[in-house]
């Protein structure tokens, strides 16, 4: 049975219609990361503020999100229980990691992508001259129950008036919130917690959590390269895999999946065709196939042309998968 494009319209997310939530986090009030902009398109997310507005809310086993920042902002160090995956839209990014965000960096570019291995903490800033976008995955419905801050941030956070309770929620003090009668603070992480963070060199995560863009443009000449999954360029089980697919690799053969899949164009316009209608997307937008409706992605002009296709699997959200 098709869908009309009136129908689809709900499931379609266009980059310049984009709502931002400024109060996500709690560093919200923190100098370096007070301009940032959240984003959730696809689930919950982890969002911290009941601002957050949700595009689409229909589970597809992972969420999608994204990022905004100006020049010179950060995100503070966290860490995730399940997967968390970066590419860059626009814009040049350093990601960092460790307890003190010293262990490891890199700097990534656009259409580039990071799967930040678990259980670690992590950060990421703009550090070109124009504001930003990093689109996000996150592995499971629920994002992994919500992030675990590093204690810095946290403490950072409530000398600027933020406090972060026990149940994941954000109460800003400076409005005249307070916690409610029976909830605690999130309590700091203990120095045993801490310890069992790892903090893998810049050698250990760059072979088997990135991958750069024109590299996977290559591989993708003749058809759609498995960036992320069991067999794909990056090897892992988060629970969701995800290809790229070029102007190469493309078909006007239709298929379809067995749960709802999601597109999301790099670089190029594509044509987007589903049993029952047809659009465009552009670079940032993002569009939620349903499960078991037949269709295909095309480019629409001439150019270089890419997009990210995630599919959730019947893996688990979890932990980094550690081979078999």
């Amino acid at each position: 049975m098709g869908m009309t494009p009136s129908d689809m319209q709900s499931r379609i997310v266009r980059y310049g219609e984009l709502k931002p939530c400024r109060t996500a986090f709690i560093d919200a009030h923190t100098p370096g990361s007070d301009q940032k902009e959240n984003f959730t398109i696809i689930g919950g997310g982890v969002s911290e503020s009941a601002d957050q507005h949700v595009h689409i809310s229909i589970p597809h086993g992972f969420n999608i999100g994204a990022a905004g920042q100006p020049p010179k902002c950060r995100n503070s160090l966290h860490s995730h229980r399940t997967a968390e995956v970066f590419f860059v839209l626009t814009g040049r990014w350093r990601f960092f990691w460790g307890r003190w965000g010293d262990a490891g960096e890199v700097v990534l570019e656009k259409g580039d992508i990071i799967n930040i291995p678990t259980g670690i903490f992590r950060g990421f800033e703009n550090i070109g001259d124009d504001y930003g976008m990093i689109m996000a995955v996150l592995g499971g419905d629920d994002a992994g129950g919500g992030v675990i801050w590093a204690p810095q941030v946290i403490e950072d956070a409530a000398s600027h008036g933020l406090v972060l309770a026990e149940t994941g929620r954000l109460y800003d003090t400076k409005k005249g919130e307070r916690l409610p009668d029976g909830v605690q603070p999130m309590p700091l992480l203990t120095e045993e917690e801490l310890s069992g963070f790892p903090e893998p060199t810049t050698r250990e995560v760059l072979p088997n959590h990135v991958a750069r863009y024109w590299d996977l443009h290559a591989m993708a000449d003749r058809q759609p390269v498995q960036v992320i999954g069991e067999t794909g360029v990056l090897c892992d089980k988060p629970g969701f895999e995800v290809a790229l697919v070029t102007r190469g690799s493309a078909t006007t053969a239709m298929h379809r999946h067995d749960r709802p899949s999601v597109l999301m164009p790099v670089t190029g316009h594509w044509r987007v065709i589903w049993d029952g209608g047809e659009t465009v997307l552009a670079p940032g937008d993002t569009i939620s196939m349903p499960s078991n409706l037949d269709h295909t992605a095309v480019p629409s002009m001439t150019g270089d042309a890419a997009l990210y296709h995630i599919v959730a699997t019947d893996d688990p959200a979890g932990p980094t998968w550690a081979g078999a």
